[in-house]
């Protein structure tokens, strides 16, 4: 469960919990993502979705899941108001909210199915939002790349059908 430190992933991991399944929630922020896992009982891993190098360690450490849920997102307002609409985003700030949101997305996917692989079967959930479906003026790098995450996942599912 990525981004399971607060909201949508938090309340995910401790639903997933407390239908008996073995949770590991995963975070950046590491101090709210440990006091989180032990508010629900589950384990915690520390991972940056954007950077590969965490997900390779973290696929060292849990080298087989039936569950990924790829949740960890951002607006690109989490330290305040900039702009966002297509006109005066800077280049940086669209690919922050793409590097996280859609990359991380990517990397989640294929770590997943490397894990789940060897058993032939588990899921891939992944979070996107009805922004992905209708644009959104102020917004356009959160929609843009909720909607790239709809179509990622509509990908994703038919490659691994292809490989069984």
């Amino acid at each position: 469960m990525t981004g399971a430190a607060r909201g949508i992933g938090r309340a995910i991991a401790a639903r997933s919990h407390d239908e008996g399944g073995i949770v590991v929630g995963t975070d950046i922020d590491d101090i709210h993502g440990a006091a989180t896992a032990d508010e629900i009982g589950c384990r915690f891993e520390a991972l940056d979705v954007a950077d590969e190098d965490a997900w390779q360690r973290l696929a060292e450490r849990i080298p087989q899941a039936d569950v990924v849920v790829n949740n960890a997102g951002i607006t690109g307002f989490e330290q305040g108001m900039v702009a966002h609409d297509p006109e005066h985003a800077r280049l940086e700030d669209w690919r922050a909210v793409h590097r996280v949101n859609l990359d991380g997305t990517f990397l989640g996917c294929r770590y997943a199915i490397g894990a789940m692989k060897a058993r032939g079967a588990g899921s891939i959930i992944n979070i996107s939002s009805r922004s992905g479906l209708v644009g959104i003026p102020m917004a356009a790098a959160y929609a843009a790349s909720k909607a790239a995450i709809r179509n990622h996942t509509k990908t994703v599912a038919l490659y691994c059908a292809q490989q069984g």
